[in-house]
């Protein structure tokens, strides 16, 4: 965070100061609030992030089977993140797009329901 020190050492330090405040034994311990950091990581695709949380795990005592399966509730939640957003509109998107009766009807028509004007 060298960039963020010198440009902004007041947020530095604030962001410091939280990481302080949750990586400390409360409700949960410090192990388990790095292995949710590191399956947070992973779903924010940040290696750095996962790396940094891994090791932090490891020194509060986790294993790599407890790490794995971190990991492995991410991927999980990536998994069903995808089947689960195609339901965001009032019914599956993906009926919407089967149900279509030609090529015509489903070029006049606004798919996402925004007023944008998509066509796809």
């Amino acid at each position: 965070m060298t960039f963020l020190n010198d440009m902004l050492p007041e947020t530095a330090e604030a962001f410091g100061q939280m990481r302080n405040s949750i990586f400390k034994d409360s409700f949960l311990d410090v192990k388990t609030k790095e292995l949710i950091a590191i399956a947070s990581s992973v779903l924010m695709r940040c290696q750095f992030c996962v790396d940094a949380h891994s090791q932090r795990a490891i020194a509060a005592g986790a294993t790599k089977e407890e790490i794995a399966e971190a990991i492995s509730v991410a991927m999980f939640i990536a998994a069903g993140s995808q089947i689960g957003w195609t339901n965001i509109y009032t019914e599956n998107i993906y009926d919407r797009i089967f149900s279509k009766k030609d090529e015509k009807e489903a070029a006049k028509e606004d798919i996402c329901g925004c007023g944008c004007g998509c066509k796809d």
